[in-house]
């Protein structure tokens, strides 16, 4: 009719999960990537981890390097001018230590963790234990076959997490597959005496340490070939393998959201024909013994993602103090950044 204008019809975003953790893509903030990180992308193989008191994520590219991303993720900065840096970091930790902020990142392919500031500069080197270091023999042992400086996926470290005074480290891209503990004497860190874990089947040991996390006093590990999430004392007594992790799932990290009552488990993919194909591989939001929800990426329309390497919760803090949840996603083979946005657009109670 002449007159009237005519309303376009409302275009539905795609959403996927159940109960209270449902999921958009945010594609504006996925674009917020910076021209120079998205010319590595596809070479993504890592994680994020973030500064609890700034909002400030922290994440690497392989080839570009350590990038610090604003709190309310519309902004990407290069940190840092070490050439180091521009290995990839599989695993990343921000911790607090003797009062001072630093980051402890896990490079699997050069085998060595990275103790920096949180401007990018590294303050030390942690390479391959020498064998002589820890009360487990098992590690002593297999670390001592081979020479200093040796490599070769001999000291394949996949992840880094901190608890009380303590990095512990996961080696699960080789053949010792161990959880590695350093401490710091006289401002030095060096290998402590506390390891665990070993290739195997037996409670305790692990086939593929690849995620490692710290969880109100207790150490949690992605023991990805083995299906499970293990979690443990932080002097690696196994309490338990959590419940209701779905069969086949190669669980590759561990995080929990803050504010929220559920973890997030991400599986590199799904071992059943029905589900295993590019666009299937969930992000599972799991509480009390089992998934309360089922994140398909693949449903959102998001291009090129393929598997959900790490997937880490971020909130950004309105104006008001309400707080939105997002979950960041590290892609992996041929790479991907996204970010996903819980909906429906609720409010967190105020900070």
């Amino acid at each position: 009719m002449a007159g009237h204008a005519h309303k376009k019809p409302r275009v539905e975003t795609a959403t996927s999960g159940q109960n209270d953790a449902v999921f958009e893509w945010d594609e504006k903030l996925t674009s917020a990537m910076t021209p120079g990180a998205r010319a590595f992308e596809e070479q993504m193989h890592g994680g994020f981890n973030e500064d609890p008191e700034t909002g400030l994520v922290y994440t690497g590219i392989p080839g570009y390097g350590l990038v610090q991303i604003s709190h309310d993720l519309t902004t990407w900065t290069r940190i840092g001018d070490d050439e180091r840096l521009k290995g990839n970091i599989h695993g990343i930790v921000f911790f607090v230590h003797g009062g001072e902020k630093y980051l402890a990142v896990a490079q699997n392919s050069d085998e060595r963790v990275l103790i920096l500031q949180l401007n990018g500069v590294v303050k030390q080197e942690l390479a391959k234990p020498a064998g002589t270091e820890f009360a487990f023999q098992e590690a002593n042992d297999y670390y001592k076959q081979y020479g200093e400086g040796e490599k070769g996926k001999i000291f394949s470290c996949t992840d880094v997490t901190y608890h009380n005074n303590t990095l512990f480290v996961v080696t699960g891209y080789c053949a010792g597959d161990f959880v590695l503990t350093a401490v710091e004497e006289g401002g030095e860190w060096k290998w402590g005496t506390l390891a665990w874990g070993g290739k195997g089947d037996a409670p305790g040991q692990f086939k593929t340490a690849h995620g490692v996390t710290a969880y109100e006093g207790h150490i949690y590990v992605a023991n990805r070939e083995a299906h499970q999430v293990n979690k443990f004392t932080p002097g690696g007594d196994l309490v338990e393998i959590l419940k209701g992790v779905p069969e086949g799932a190669r669980i590759c990290n561990i995080a929990k959201p803050e504010h929220d009552d559920f973890f997030i488990f991400n599986p590199l993919e799904v071992l059943t024909k029905e589900q295993d194909t590019p666009d299937r591989y969930p992000i599972y939001c799991w509480a009390a013994d089992k998934v309360i929800s089922t994140v398909i990426p693949g449903d959102l329309g998001i291009p090129v993602l393929r598997h959900c390497h790490h997937v880490w919760p971020h909130y950004v803090r309105a104006a008001d103090g309400n707080r939105q949840l997002y979950l960041l996603i590290h892609g992996w083979n041929v790479g991907k950044f996204a970010v996903l946005k819980h909906v429906p657009n609720y409010a967190h109670p105020k900070m």
